[in-house]
């Protein structure tokens, strides 16, 4: 069962939720499109972050001027080059004359513990005082500020994620009740965090590092180098303005990236034979002369019955010779209220091979890589591992090649599942 707003307001009485309308989305929505993002994970990314800020922010301003004696303003830290942030980082961080809150936004309703990128911990630049988790509900336009923690607590309760380069602390050792903080605020002068000093890059390494980044695909460019020389290099403000600005003049005319649809594709309806626009069932393909993906795609299955397939044809665009790959889904009723996903990628009629170094990926709606896999030089498909999914639950999967990226967003929503 879905809570709404209300439900969880009785539930969480100390956090705070606020209301956002369609027109504010669609409109942040249209604004996200005319900013580069180095692919489409990173564009969700800055539509989360872009949503969360413009809110929050709203409702702290009117906070702090009806309810604390507080005379300054909110200001948003790097305001007109959060691109260049978002691109590579969750998190957006607003100043307080010497306080800076980190909000920290994502779309997991039943997230466990706050997941903080180590930028904002252990960069000079970046380190925040306070950390604000932020939950964004996009289907029925509202957020919740679901509680906060210190950098200190952060540092030594927190748990740091070296696979990651994050510092999580657990749901429970959040403080829900925001009146704490702007006593603080109000009452104490800031003790300013302490962090450990960077190390100063010769422009050797310097020119090293760049040469690394443009050659990244941008999934992950932070993790492409030890994080205290990526570190070093992302703090200095110059140097990330450069980097985003020459990764926007030399890949802008060969970018293809196709970002995430604002409605998520409903795979519980396809129970019911009710596909979406460029989707078809396994059953139609078969009297096509696509069948052989149907074929091959059952070919596979030898675990289980699947109880409904599909597919869907990407084209990769000019750029990359008309090539079209398919991207096949088959579900299967599990007990407990879950689904059974299988997902493969195959090459489109009339090809016998995928593309070489495509990748298959499996991402939370936070853009978190769950898995991902990529073909190699004679592949005829890649698979994902097999999982189930509660019912309600989001996820995307990405298609990606070279400077091509598309990711498509689904839910599972059967209000008549027994």
């Amino acid at each position: 069962m879905n809570l709404t707003i209300n439900d969880l307001a009785l539930i969480y009485p100390e956090q705070i939720f606020i209301e956002f309308s369609q027109q504010q989305r669609e409109k942040i929505w249209e604004e996200t499109q005319k900013h580069h993002y180095y692919n489409a994970t990173a564009r969700w990314r800055g539509y989360l972050n872009s949503i969360c800020v413009n809110t929050v922010l709203e409702y702290l301003q009117e906070y702090i001027k009806n309810e604390t004696d507080i005379s300054q303003n909110l200001q948003i830290w790097q305001e007109n080059d959060l691109s260049s942030i978002w691109n590579v980082v969750n998190g957006t961080a607003i100043e307080l004359d010497s306080t800076k809150l980190i909000l920290i936004a994502h779309e997991d309703t039943d997230f466990s513990d706050l997941k903080v990128p180590r930028e904002w911990v252990d960069l000079p630049q970046w380190v925040g005082d306070y950390y604000l988790s932020i939950e964004i509900n996009l289907e029925e336009c509202w957020l919740r500020i679901c509680g906060y923690t210190t950098h200190q607590h952060l540092k030594e309760i927190g748990e740091h994620d070296f696979t990651d380069e994050t510092y999580s602390i657990a749901v429970e050792e959040l403080t829900e009740d925001l009146t704490a903080m702007w006593m603080g605020i109000e009452l104490f002068p800031i003790t300013k965090p302490v962090v450990e000093a960077l190390p100063v890059l010769s422009e050797t390494e310097i020119e090293g590092l760049v040469k690394t980044f443009n050659q990244s695909n941008f999934f992950s460019p932070r993790l492409d180098v030890p994080f205290r020389k990526w570190g070093a290099f992302i703090d200095d403000d110059t140097r990330r303005k450069q980097l985003y600005q020459q990764r926007q003049t030399e890949n802008r005319s060969d970018v293809i990236t196709q970002a995430i649809s604002k409605a998520a594709v409903n795979l519980g309806q396809w129970f019911e034979s009710a596909f979406e626009t460029g989707w078809q069932s396994l059953d139609t393909l078969i009297n096509s002369n696509t069948g052989d993906l149907a074929f091959a795609f059952r070919q596979h299955d030898v675990s289980r019955e699947l109880t409904v397939e599909a597919a869907k044809i990407i084209d990769l665009g000019m750029q990359l010779g008309n090539k079209s790959v398919a991207l096949l889904i088959g579900l299967t009723r599990e007990n407990d209220n879950k689904i059974g996903v299988r997902i493969q990628l195959h090459p489109a009629a009339g090809e016998t091979y995928l593309p070489q170094n495509i990748k298959l990926g499996l991402r939370s709606r936070s853009g978190k890589v769950l898995q991902e896999l990529e073909s190699r030089s004679q592949d005829n498909l890649i698979q994902l591992k097999r999982f189930t999914c509660p019912i309600g639950k989001k996820f995307s999967v990405e298609v990606a090649l070279d400077n091509f990226s598309i990711i498509e967003d689904f839910t599972i929503e059967m209000p008549n599942y027994e």
